[in-house]
Parts: C-alpha cells; structure tokens; sequence
C-alpha cells in the first residue's frame, strides 16, 4: 500500500553555538533515537552500480573508490557539496576522521549540520525558515515525511535510482523488514528510505525501586489495586529513610502505564491510535481514560504524583534520563528503553586492557543507572509487567519499528549526478556489505577505536579512552548513516529478549500521516496535554471530559479521525491486517 509517509569549522560551531543560546534564551528545554547495537552483515548484496563496499578488508577503501569512480554519477565532475543532517548528541568536528575518509573517498564536502537530538526540529525548523534545505534530509517523527514534502522541501528518489545507488540498504530492508519497504511512498512516488530499528519490538520497560520495594516489603505490582498500594507507600513510607517527606509514586511517563491499564497511550509526541471495533480511535478520548484520570486525580491530591510531573521527568541533557527517578523523587517510571537502564552485571560485556587483552567481563550500568547508583550506591531497580487493570488491559508504550526517514532535500537535483552520489554515501555508511568498514562507520577507525572480540566478527570492544567517553562516535564522525534494520547478534540484545518486553507493548495503530494529521495534530497535543494535566491537578473537574472530547473533535480531531480510518480501512483492504 501507499503510505506517508570546515573558516568552515568556525561557521559551523558559530552556528551551533548561537543556537543554543537562542533556545536557551526561549525558554526551551535542552531535554536520543539512539544508534542501537546491530548485526553486521554477512556477505555482499548484488550491486549493479559496483558502488560502496568490498569483500576485503585490506583493500576495501580503494575497491570502493575505484568502484565509485567507474560508475557513471561518480564520473570525474564537480566536487558536490552535500549537506548532511543525522543523530547527534555532540557537534561533529569538520575534522572528524569518518567524515574526512568519506570526503576523500567520494570527492565530496561534507557539511554536517551539528543539531542536537533533543531539539532537533526545533534547530532544523530554524534553518528551514532561513531557507536552507539539507540534502540529506532526517525526518525524526516519521509522520513529518508528508509535511516537508507538502511544502516541497523534499525531492522524490526514483525507486529504480534508490536501489541502483543504494542497493545495501535496500536488500536490509526487503529481508529483514519486508513490511516497511512501501512506508516512505507517497502517491505511489518515494520521498522516504524508512530507518528501521530492529530492537523496537521491545516496548518500554516499566521500571521500580527495588531497593524501595525491599525496605517497605513489598512486591512488584501485578494488579492497578497493587500498584496503588506501592506508589501510596512510595510517597508516604519514607522508602529513602532520611525521615524527610520527599519522596513520590510516580510522575508523568509512569502515567503511561496506567493509562494502559485502561488499553492506551496518551503522553507521547504524537497522537496514540487504537482499535474498537475494526476502527481506528483516539486513544485520549475514550471513555475508559475518565476512569484512569478520577485514580490520578485521587493520587495527586492524595501526594502521590510528584507535583512536578507538569514539567516532565526529564530535566534537560540525554532524552532518555529520568531524573526524578535518578534524584529519588519517584520509585516507578516507565522513561528509556531498557538499554538505558542497564544495571552492573546485568550481562556479560567485553573490556580491553593493556596489559591483558580482551576481557570477558560483567557490564557496568549505563545511562539511568550510571546515574543513579553514582547519587546512590545501594539503589536497585526491577522490571515489572505493566499493571493489569479493572477489565484485565495492561501494558506500556511501545514504539514502531519505523523509526523515522531519510529523505532527500529539494537541492540534491539541483546539480547532475549528485543525488546518486549522495545515495552511493548513504549506502557506504550505513549497510556496507563488509563488516569491517560497516562497524568502521558505526564505531570509528578498527584498531584505534574498536577491535573484533573474535574471529566471528559479532561483537567489538570499544577501545580507552572511548569506552568512558559519552558520544565519541560523533566526535570522529561516525554514526554519518541511517540505521538498518540487521538482526541484533550483541550480548545485550541477547539479555534484553530475556526480559518479556516482546508482549504488553501498546503500539500507535496509526501507520501513516495523513493531511489533516499534518495540519492540526501540534494543536490538538497542546490541547490533549492541557486538559489532561488539568484534570489530574483537579483544576478542571472530571465531569468536562465530555466537553474536552467535544473541544478535541472541534479542534480537527473529527477531520483527523475520519481521514486516519480512511487510511485504516484502505490498508486492511488491501491486506494490510
């Protein structure tokens, strides 16, 4: 089916930098889709344009180049500037290794724009309204595709072109993720390579203070009746035991789980679709979330929900960290993938040192619990099924596999040659047929960054000083290409298929944009957030939430909910359920 769906160094921090400031000076906060562990691949893909990769580690960067060179978009002719956007949570340097090997590889300028993940679209849209367009163009929040291609900031990619120029990442997709191959058509045309994430079939963990729940003696939750006898021991039990009364059951994403418990999602970035009846619904609206609001109106006067929960969990810096659950403010949340919430020991990982070599040896905690347990050593945390509720519904927010799109901007035909050249890069970086330069341009230079753990070439040791440090993948220019969905084979992904996180997950039914979702879905967030939040604090009382569902429709949700069954219908009609 069709669906939505370098003085140049100087410039470039300058930029980044003014930025910042700008954002700061708004008031904006400065809260990853993170580059997940993955699969190499095993062997080449057919490659009629004879671009991007080689079966031969020690001659790969000059069979690439001589192949790049012999394909007819790669002939001797101008130096193609190609401006670049991609994950980032640090500025990539002009110098960066990656990006100066891939320069001279492909006779190309590079000119990364260095835009922070967490204000991606905020800094992108800056640029855009300065009339600045990126070739490479990254589309976080995949229902944006058709935006940016509504206001023709987008240039379609001929499918005949896209798999001749970047056939790697086209056979990822067919094998591994047939389904999504057709996602970034609109109207039959291709304007989105979709970037898959294959560890996305885990949903959000639903997370707890162990050491909480020991000190109280109490178990992990299984029923809404539980969980309302955890949070409540929580907020008034003194778990942390400085006899202060600052503690709390949960904040703003644990409500998630507990609208879960009643079958859907609310707080996300997006408009969370269900099914009744055959039907798509707006989650937000359903009668069964006045039930789910009169307990969190109850626990917030009650002092159970951290009154904080207005502003989120997180207080700026990485996305995915919770800091009212790293400060001890709360003891549930359901914030980061489980990846981030790693804890010592959890599964084996590998370590270099000097004198010894490679070790085997147990992970260290990441991200959530790094932080945590450097505020407070003896702190433990467990995963919990999502809460079952009254009629048995249970679950947490779960996110597609569709991660988001590349796409190209409107001035990657503006010269000829340079869009199949940009399609031969993206290619070389992000499915490279060898494993070696494909963990190259994920993980930085072999041997000065990373080596292989063993001959199988499944697993890496990341190198000192890179292992400790946050991000060094953009610091020398990694991570320049989209994710493709290869089989995870680390020994994290192999623990986290341990954990359950494959069942309970509520996913958006929603698969594809549509006009009108485009037009009014920023609205209708800002309305859905504020009558929510109204009615948890008690400030609007729970008997509106009739008028609110009358307001939401009014506000476009009526326009958006009829087109958005269009699409549903049409999908299932074809075959798509």
């Amino acid at each position: 089916m069709d669906t939505m769906m370098n003085t140049k160094y100087l410039l470039r921090y300058s930029f980044f930098a003014a930025v910042m400031v700008l954002l700061l000076l708004s008031g904006c906060d400065l809260g990853s889709d993170g580059f997940t562990g993955s699969g190499t691949p095993s062997s080449a893909s057919d490659n009629p344009s004879g671009a991007a990769g080689s079966t031969s580690a020690g001659a790969e960067r000059q069979n690439s180049a001589d192949s790049a060179a012999s394909d007819d978009s790669a002939a001797a002719g101008p130096r193609y500037t190609i401006s670049w956007t991609m994950h980032q949570n640090l500025p990539v340097p002009v110098d960066a290794e990656l990006v100066q090997q891939v320069e001279d590889q492909f006779d190309v300028d590079l000119d990364v724009w260095n835009l922070e993940n967490n204000q991606y679209e905020a800094l992108l849209d800056m640029k855009l309204a300065q009339g600045s367009t990126p070739d490479v163009f990254r589309i976080r929040q995949h229902q944006d595709l058709l935006k940016y291609q509504q206001q023709g900031l987008l240039v379609e990619i001929p499918e005949v072109t896209l798999n001749r120029y970047a056939p790697n990442i086209m056979k990822a997709i067919r094998e591994h993720a047939p389904g999504y191959e057709e996602v970034g058509t609109i109207d039959g045309r291709y304007y989105g390579i979709p970037v898959i994430n294959p560890t996305n079939k885990y949903r959000i963990p639903v997370v707890y203070r162990q050491d909480w729940l020991d000190k109280l003696g109490l178990a992990v939750p299984e029923t809404l009746f539980e969980f309302e006898e955890v949070i409540y021991a929580f907020a008034h039990n003194d778990p942390d035991g400085n006899g202060i009364k600052d503690t709390y059951g949960l904040s703003l994403e644990g409500m998630n789980v507990v609208f879960g418990a009643f079958g859907q999602i609310v707080f996300a970035d997006q408009l969370y679709f269900g099914i009744k009846d055959k039907d798509l619904v707006i989650g937000a609206l359903e009668p069964d979330m006045q039930e789910a609001l009169a307990y969190l109106q109850k626990w917030y006067k009650d002092g159970v929900i951290d009154p904080e929960f207005v502003t989120g969990e997180n207080k700026g810096g990485y996305k995915h960290l919770s800091h009212a659950f790293i400060n001890g403010s709360i003891g549930m949340t359901s914030m980061g993938n489980y990846y981030h919430w790693i804890q010592d020991g959890d599964y084996s990982s590998w370590t270099y040192e000097e004198e010894q070599g490679i070790l085997e040896t147990p992970v260290q905690a990441s991200y959530n619990m790094k932080e945590l347990t450097a505020k407070n050593p003896e702190a433990r945390i467990v995963f919990g099924r999502p809460f079952s509720g009254p009629d048995g519904k249970r679950g947490s927010k779960g996110y597609d596999m569709l991660m988001s799109f590349t796409a190209m901007g409107a001035n990657a035909v503006t010269e000829p040659g340079k869009l199949e050249t940009i399609l031969q890069i993206l290619d070389y970086v992000s499915a490279n047929p060898d494993p070696d330069m494909y963990t190259t341009m994920k993980h930085g230079i072999k041997g000065e960054h990373w080596i292989w753990t063993g001959s199988s070439k499944e697993d890496i040791v990341v190198l000192p000083p890179y292992d400790q440090e946050f991000s060094y993948h953009n610091t020398v220019g990694a991570h320049l290409g989209m994710m493709v969905p290869l089989p995870p084979t680390t020994n994290r992904e192999q623990w986290a298929s341990t954990l359950g996180l494959e069942q309970d997950g509520i996913y958006n039914a929603l698969k594809a944009s549509t006009p009108s979702l485009v037009k009014h879905a920023p609205g209708l967030i800002k309305l859905r957030n504020k009558a929510y939040i109204s009615f948890i604090t008690g400030d609007r009382p729970l008997e509106e939430f009739g008028s609110f569902v009358q307001e939401f429709m009014a506000a476009g949700g009526k326009e958006v909910l009829r087109e958005a069954n269009e699409v549903h219908r049409g999908a299932a009609g074809a075959g798509g359920e």
